[in-house]
């Protein structure tokens, strides 16, 4: 089956090793970050996402190797980021297997480096992760340094400087449905959605098929991300590495629903489910 948007499971790489969270914090161990991969790319995921979320705090950059293992072994589009200051480490990261890359501490700082990338790579290869909390009176801010870090600054507009310094896409992330399993922040993904003419992941709060198609059809996303969804099983969490099948996945998308926007500039690696 076909489907017009992506289903992405994302891992979190946390000093070697593969951990999951719950609103950024109560980090649980999950595993070696290559197996989990290896079985994604068997299940075809239509791509998987790796973060290094300590590359920054840590001063350092991600862990070639495990980069290198994780593309020598799968066979699905790869995006990779943490730790990324240069243009060199997008280069360090491309040529080591790595599709695209995925900057966030460091884009909001240093939003000419986005151009920078864009400018050699294409901006194809450009993806913004932008970790998103919502304040008590209801608007929200942008986190950066592994949602640590509260910066003042609003979404939106984040969102639209970043495209205009050359973003491919956004990844989207809610910090408090970060691990829930209770489903996006639909309004929040659709606000930025139909803002930008670039591509947004929804990603935080998955915990059904269902919600997969609810944050594309009602929040305008073009890619549904997970975590937890797909590395958990029932109330304890017993670690199990599931991806949806085209069966489920075709109980809840109706594809004339789904409209996604396209990508800002042709990508040369396939995103349709294979």
């Amino acid at each position: 089956m076909s489907l017009a948007i992506r289903i992405i499971p994302v891992l979190l790489l946390r000093n070697r090793g593969l951990e999951k969270s719950v609103r950024f914090t109560d980090f649980k161990y999950v595993g070696c970050a290559v197996n989990a991969a290896r079985v994604f790319s068997n299940r075809n995921a239509d791509e998987l996402v790796l973060l290094d979320t300590l590359a920054t705090a840590q001063d350092r950059r991600p862990h070639l190797d495990i980069v290198k293992e994780i593309a020598d072994e799968t066979f699905m589009p790869f995006t990779v980021g943490g730790g990324i200051r240069s243009v060199d480490d997008m280069w360090a990261l491309l040529k080591t297997g790595a599709d695209r890359v995925v900057l966030n501490t460091a884009a909001v700082e240093h939003p000419e480096l986005i151009t920078a990338g864009a400018d050699r790579f294409g901006r194809q290869c450009m993806v913004v992760s932008l970790d998103v909390k919502q304040r008590r009176d209801g608007s929200y801010e942008v986190y950066t340094h592994s949602g640590s870090r509260p910066t003042g600054l609003d979404p939106l507009e984040t969102a639209l400087a970043l495209e205009a310094a050359g973003a491919g896409e956004i990844l989207l992330t809610s910090i408090d449905r970060d691990g829930t399993l209770e489903g996006y922040d639909v309004e929040l993904t659709r606000a930025l959605a139909d803002a930008l003419s670039i591509p947004v992941i929804a990603c935080g709060g998955a915990g059904a098929v269902s919600h997969l198609s609810e944050v594309c059809y009602e929040g305008h996303a073009s890619a549904a991300a997970a975590g937890a969804f797909f590395l958990f099983y029932g109330r304890r969490r017993v670690v199990l590495i599931t991806y949806p099948t085209d069966t489920e996945l075709r109980q809840v998308f109706e594809e004339e629903h789904v409209r996604p926007k396209p990508l800002a500039a042709p990508v040369d690696i396939t995103l349709a489910r294979r």
